[in-house]
């Protein structure tokens, strides 16, 4: 199973809650990323915004459950 640019089979898109955000998100569900499990999202303290984090995993790739 090949990933775009050799990349793990799982990943964590994390950064600032904003259209940046969402748009790498958007993009790596184009190139055939799918979400894994639900977003997280905090206050980081020091840069005074929300954080955001969402695991996708390559669309071949088996899911395995607990």
């Amino acid at each position: 199973m090949q990933t775009p640019e050799d990349r793990p089979i799982y990943r964590l898109l994390t950064g600032k809650d904003d259209r940046a955000f969402c748009e790498r998100v958007s993009e790596a569900l184009a190139q055939g990323w799918r979400l894994y499990g639900s977003p997280t999202i905090c206050y980081d303290p020091q840069s005074h915004c929300m954080k955001a984090a969402q695991a996708v995993v390559w669309h071949e790739a088996e899911a395995i459950k607990a």
